[in-house]
């Protein structure tokens, strides 16, 4: 696959990332220098920025590094989940059919959850605090985030929350046919979240405010949704659906 393929991942990584506010907001916004506070006057507010410059400069490399670990560690689970699958199940050509239609059937239930349509997902996400229950213990030594490598591993961590999206992200990696693939389809996907999780570590409650307002909610449920739905449509035709399959977030069987 070529890096244009991974656009629609990217995409719903982006319009997805308004879930990753509610499920990371609270650690992403310890990160944050603005936290809630109001305007300053115009004089006041240049003395700020001027005193806060060093703060923020080390601010935004911790922001950095918390995501570069988030995002590395979806990498490493879709390197994994590529990995066994491509050895395994796309040989079998009723296994890759179905997962297939499970991958966009997933991506259809992220749009209602997205939406507060239908929280089936949240079952989902429940089924991976087996894991999380392992690795939670790890964050406590790593807090305060006071430095770059605190929240590099913090980031590394979190990655591991249980998540109906990215388990969504990862089903489409585990038909990519190699850890390799696997791995950049998790890459683009983790790079879609990172716009919005980046301007949370750095505004804080202030933006989080803004993406958790129902209106953007829907919208972003409303595009990921089609993304699944298109997906659907191409697998019960059959047939490839021109122009329009270069939105489909996984390749057909």
């Amino acid at each position: 696959m070529n890096a244009l393929s991974f656009l629609p991942l990217f995409m719903v990584g982006l319009a997805g990332s308004v879930h990753c506010i509610g499920m990371c907001g609270g650690i992403v916004g310890a990160l944050s220098l603005g936290g809630g506070a109001g305007a300053a006057a115009p004089a006041r507010a240049v003395i700020a920025i001027a005193v806060a410059r060093p703060a923020l400069q080390a601010n935004v490399l911790r922001v950095l590094a918390y995501n570069g670990g988030r995002i590395a560690s979806y990498m490493l689970a879709g390197g994994v989940a590529g990995g066994i699958a491509g050895a395994g199940m796309l040989h079998i050509a009723t296994l890759q059919v179905a997962g297939y239609w499970l991958a966009n059937l997933m991506l259809v239930a992220l749009g209602l959850y997205l939406m507060d349509a239908w929280r089936g997902l949240a079952r989902v996400e429940a089924a991976g605090n087996v894991i999380w229950r392992r690795v939670r213990p790890l964050l406590k030594p790593l807090m305060p985030m006071d430095t770059p490598f605190k929240a590099l591993a913090v980031g590394a961590l979190w990655g591991w929350v249980p998540c109906g999206m990215v388990y969504s992200a990862l089903l489409t990696a585990m038909l990519q046919g190699s850890a390799l693939q696997g791995a950049a389809a998790m890459g683009a996907f983790g790079l879609g979240t990172l716009p919005m999780l980046f301007g949370m570590g750095l505004l804080g409650t202030r933006l989080r405010a803004q993406l958790q307002r129902r209106p953007v909610r829907i919208a972003s449920g409303v595009l990921v949704l089609g993304f699944g739905l298109l997906g659907l449509l191409r697998a019960a035709n059959g047939v490839s659906l021109g122009w329009l399959d270069a939105l489909c977030v996984t390749g057909h069987p």
